[in-house]
């Protein structure tokens, strides 16, 4: 079992194969309610880097191929993870061996739903987990005993929402992408990988905002603790609004679908649900608050589609 941490020798990068639009454009939008409070909204479009390696599951998974040189991936994600179906298509596109470690055991006696179906018609393995054991995941003697049973103890292992120091390290190009372009640079969190990157590629005077689609409190201390890994401090400028997470992970309540369908017809945009909803939803109602000085340029990173 190897560490995704610990740098390898470098393979032929996924970038030769898959050729990802990079750097993904910036696309200005006109709304009344950013307007109004004389604030300038722009869309980072990772959305747009590949069809099936979308926003910030490329940046994260790429540095992470690239060190796996060709063996096969085991990764972690609950029933509807956007990352398992990231990582499955990465297998198939590139014909690598792809194990998803789901947790639920008493999903394995279940029809698949669509998101794992995807999965699996994308070629990955798929092997349920009882919550207890998921949760341990991180604990050396449950991570090798999660690998025996799914037959994968050579394997590469890639935490859960792909964020380990290599994906950080990836993330960061998003932020250099964006210096100059914005005052504040928002992105939806899972795991806090993306904003741990982006806030070390922005320049001086620029911060990021994270708003969190889980609740609780624990993405500070995740958040700083990746950064630690990944460059050996604290980096950039980065706060959290623990605000928008509607109930939970996969919570989709009638108001935010009703703003997330608002938000297609005002500007031709296909708004994923899960993070990106919450993230614009989010925005909006910070900029009513007067959280941003007029003048300010935000940029929101539009970091997938639906499904």
């Amino acid at each position: 079992m190897t560490s995704p941490d610990v740098p390898r020798p470098e393979a032929p990068g996924p970038e030769s194969v898959l050729h990802p639009r990079l750097p993904s454009p910036v696309q200005e939008v006109t709304d009344d309610r950013f307007a109004r409070h004389g604030v300038r909204l722009l869309l980072k479009r990772d959305d747009l880097i590949h069809p099936d390696l979308i926003g910030n599951k490329w940046r994260k998974l790429a540095p992470n191929l690239r060190a796996a040189a060709g063996r096969p991936l085991l990764t972690f994600g609950g029933a509807y993870s956007n990352h398992l179906r990231a990582t499955a298509a990465a297998g198939r596109l590139l014909g690598l061996e792809t194990v998803g470690v789901v947790r639920g055991q008493e999903l394995a006696d279940r029809p698949l739903n669509p998101s794992l179906a995807r999965c699996a018609a994308d070629g990955m393995r798929l092997c349920f987990v009882d919550r207890s054991l998921y949760r341990r995941k991180a604990e050396p003697e449950a991570l090798a005993g999660i690998l025996r049973a799914a037959d994968a103890e050579g394997a590469y292992v890639v935490p859960e929402g792909g964020s380990n120091a290599l994906a950080v390290r990836g993330c960061r190009v998003l932020g250099e992408e964006l210096r100059g372009r914005a005052d504040v640079i928002a992105v939806a969190c899972g795991t806090g990988g993306t904003l741990a990157g982006l806030a070390a590629g922005l320049a001086p005077g620029q911060r990021a905002l994270g708003i969190p689609v889980l609740k609780g409190d624990f993405l500070t201390a995740d958040t700083a603790a990746l950064q630690t890994r990944a460059f050996g401090a604290r980096r950039g400028r980065w706060t959290l609004d623990t605000r928008f997470h509607f109930g939970g992970y996969a919570r989709v309540p009638a108001e935010l679908q009703d703003f997330a369908q608002d938000f297609e017809s005002r500007h031709d945009l296909p708004v994923e649900r899960l993070y990106v909803a919450k993230l614009l939803y989010g925005l909006v109602a910070l900029t009513a608050e007067g959280a941003f000085p007029r003048g300010t340029t935000l940029a929101a990173v539009i970091t997938g589609r639906p499904f």
